[in-house]
């Protein structure tokens, strides 16, 4: 033991510095995960080596791709105005998607809140959206597809399914946080359902639901561009699919990832400052 006198007649102990502590769980858990990745590692490494892959080779080649795409954009087939005009549609696509499901997905929030709906309505209503989240985006659109047909509206379509269900989630999580003794004492005093949702749930959640649209936002658009070159809803993830997959020209596939790039940028700073008005309004 290592005795510290200080003031008076206190004395501090602190135990030995050498005693080793036992791992817990968690911290044997991050060491077996680090384990296990470390012996996958090598084992991939060893399984490229045997398959006769010039790791050296590939390296420099993915560099050079990596520098054609992004020190060398250049469009041949499309001019600048065009790719503006084509981003411009995919975040029309992304805007209708997120607007359509968040109107639908206001409402079925309410009812899948714990502290708003029975509890039997609000098990079927978060059992059924658990089951369209957990089919991708791009299976809704291609189901969909079969009656309306690949383009636009298969894409609309899969898209507001999908974030219908994202957003149910994310908004009944956002109300179930307002104190239920709130709703009790605003429905003491006279106050039905809907003036309590109104004046009450949704003002104090105003800033979540904000963001979490605007978060599916993002995620639309992302998933616009994919649906561009997948079902041919146009945009310019068509635009993205012609070049790296029809004319393989990188230096097209470069310009249109900047394209994607600012406009997600701009979408960040947007919502960023939104967010923080909101909160100063509030």
């Amino acid at each position: 033991m290592i005795e510290i006198k200080g003031i008076g007649t206190e004395q501090f102990s602190s135990p030995n510095l050498n005693t080793a502590k036992p791992l817990d769980r968690a911290a044997l858990a991050i060491r077996l995960t680090l384990l296990v990745l470390a012996v996958t590692t090598i084992y991939a490494l060893l399984t490229i080596n045997a398959n006769g892959i010039d790791m050296p080779k590939a390296i420099l080649d993915t560099l050079s791709t990596l520098r054609t795409i992004f020190f060398q954009p250049y469009s041949y087939h499309f001019t600048v105005w065009q790719g503006f005009w084509e981003i411009v549609i995919t975040l029309g696509l992304a805007f209708l998607t997120t607007l359509f499901g968040g109107v639908i997905a206001l409402f079925l929030g309410l009812m899948a809140a714990q502290n708003l709906a029975p509890k039997w309505l609000t098990n079927v209503i978060k059992s059924v959206v658990a089951f369209i989240r957990a089919v991708p985006s791009i299976l809704w659109v291609l189901i969909f597809a079969v009656a309306a047909g690949l383009g636009s509206t298969a894409a609309v379509i899969g898209l507001t399914f999908h974030s219908v269900a994202y957003l149910t989630k994310a908004y009944s999580e956002s109300f179930e946080d307002l104190d239920r003794s709130v709703i009790e004492a605003l429905m003491a005093t006279g106050a039905n359902w809907w003036q309590v949702v109104f004046q009450a749930v949704i003002p104090s959640s105003a800033t979540y639901l904000l963001s979490w649209t605007f978060l599916r936002f993002e995620i639309n658009f992302s998933n616009a561009v994919a649906m561009g070159a997948a079902a041919g809803a146009a945009g310019i993830g068509f635009d993205l699919f012609m070049a790296s997959e029809f004319y393989f020209n990188l230096h097209e596939v470069g310009l249109v990832t900047y394209f994607i790039l600012a406009f997600a940028i701009i979408l960040e700073v947007l919502a960023t400052n939104m967010k923080s008005r909101l909160m100063k309004q509030a």
